[in-house]
């Protein structure tokens, strides 16, 4: 149950009460993280599975959808959502990713994906330590992020094309720094959002923000890993 504020509360109180509720927001993203590794590990553990996922069109591209479909319906939908639908909506949207992941087992060994993962914690854990504890704001930085996830998006589209080697390390290297920033970016706008919830003593919103929040930090921490992972796969 988060700690909610009341009027006579101090700054310093809130802060403790903000801090908690930040906290929250990251054990949910880790196990849901956990969730994710142990889905895909299932997969890489069972030939019969990977041949009905990574075997059948159908199969592998209806899982991407249903994942493109539940993350909107938690980002778009989530003041209309009970925490009990949302956190079910979040954790079956890990499950179902992990299923989709579970490929780089097929493609990298286990020393590199453990490698990359170590790193992207690293780098993760580092910026968003930043993002909590900076009083820095870093609106500017999260548009230049978002303009940049953009450029990345259509450059790994236009690339499909022409298969250049030298611009999927060059999207790759923009990438992580696209997602290093938005992990400090949207870890202040989490705390500043549990702010105004616990401000509010608004118990709902508070884990709505919880869910939404942790949602944001597990996209950031995958990308961040599957682009450094794609670099040391390439470098291996």
């Amino acid at each position: 149950m988060p700690i909610l504020p009341t009027m006579w509360q101090s700054e310093e109180e809130m802060g403790r009460a903000v801090s908690s509720c930040l906290t929250r927001v990251f054990l949910r993203m880790f196990a849901a993280l956990l969730v994710t590794a142990i889905a895909a590990y299932a997969v890489a553990s069972s030939a019969s599975i990977q041949l009905f996922i990574f075997g059948n069109t159908a199969v592998f591209f209806g899982l991407i959808i249903v994942e493109l479909i539940l993350v909107v319906a938690i980002s778009a939908g989530i003041n209309k959502l009970s925490p009990t639908t949302a956190n079910v909506l979040f954790f079956t949207y890990a499950a179902i990713n992990g299923l989709t992941l579970s490929s780089i087992f097929l493609v990298y060994s286990l020393g590199v994906i453990f490698h990359a993962f170590a790193v992207s914690a690293l780098m993760f854990a580092a910026m968003a330590i930043y993002g909590a504890a900076t009083r820095k704001d870093l609106s500017t930085v999260g548009s230049i992020c978002f303009m940049g996830l953009i450029g990345v998006v259509i450059a790994s589209v236009v690339n499909i094309f022409f298969m250049s080697e030298m611009l999927d390390i060059i999207v790759c290297y923009i990438g992580i720094l696209v997602f290093v920033g938005l992990t400090a970016y949207d870890t202040q706008r989490i705390k500043r959002m549990l702010y105004s919830a616990n401000a509010a003593s608004h118990e709902v919103a508070i884990k709505r923000v919880s869910v939404v929040g942790a949602l944001s930090l597990y996209l950031d921490f995958i990308n961040i890993f599957l682009k450094i992972l794609r670099l040391m796969g390439r470098r291996r």
